[in-house]
């Protein structure tokens, strides 16, 4: 089994998650103890968030390759970045480490696209879903994208910062993310993408009437492929 680097702590709650995920899955897999061989760097969240509000995406970028170059020299022989957002980075991450990343966006279009949907919405913070880096990724790969109006994405941006990442889960935020999922499903969406790793904590099959594609779920099942595969 490969050893995976996981960059985490954006946030700890889907972190938790996604170690979860990948000793529960390699364990499916493998049978009796086994469990998955990780590295996991956790950065200090609050400094990443202010500066992603402050648009200071250089500073992000010089914590997350310190913290990749670290899992590199600790013996990883690839890396997965636990969290959507600061895929904004991955090219940087990408270049600045010998071992390969493995990108949330591909393992998650490749899902849809064998799943024959053309039409996508795409529910996470404001950044993944009003600026290019993601969307921009799964148009390039066939995927048509659309998003919430303003006033939806303002408020599934803030569910994710003021309450997912803190380990809040409220009924309420439920109950908003499900009428905006409905209104995009109304306006096309074949099927919605929960595009923070957080999300997955709030939502799940039975809260929208289309597919929904937990971002966390597939990109752990491509990490469990590659550190698996022969």
């Amino acid at each position: 089994m490969k050893l995976l680097g996981v960059l985490g702590g954006m946030s700890w709650t889907s972190t938790a998650e996604y170690y979860r995920l990948l000793n529960h899955g390699v364990a499916v897999r493998l049978g009796g103890l086994h469990s998955a061989r990780l590295l996991v760097h956790s950065v200090d969240f609050a400094p990443v968030a202010a500066m992603q509000h402050d648009g200071n995406w250089d500073g992000t970028t010089t914590v997350l390759v310190d913290a990749a170059q670290e899992l590199e020299r600790a013996g990883a022989q690839g890396l997965i970045l636990a969290t959507n957002t600061m895929h904004k980075v991955a090219d940087q991450l990408q270049a600045a480490t010998n071992i390969p990343l493995l990108h949330i966006a591909d393992a998650t279009a490749a899902r849809i696209r064998a799943d024959g949907l053309h039409t996508v919405a795409l529910l996470a913070t404001a950044f993944t879903m009003e600026q290019d880096f993601y969307i921009g990724r799964l148009r390039d790969q066939g995927l048509d994208v659309i998003t919430p109006d303003d006033a939806e994405r303002a408020d599934v941006h803030r569910i994710i910062y003021d309450e997912l990442c803190q380990d809040v889960v409220l009924d309420s935020s439920r109950d908003r993310y499900r009428e905006v999922m409905d209104h995009l499903a109304q306006r096309g969406a074949e099927g919605i993408i929960l595009g923070c790793t957080e999300i997955g904590l709030l939502v799940e099959a039975g809260d929208a009437s289309v597919p929904l594609y937990d971002t966390t779920a597939i990109h752990v099942e491509q990490a469990i492929d590659w550190m698996l595969a022969p």
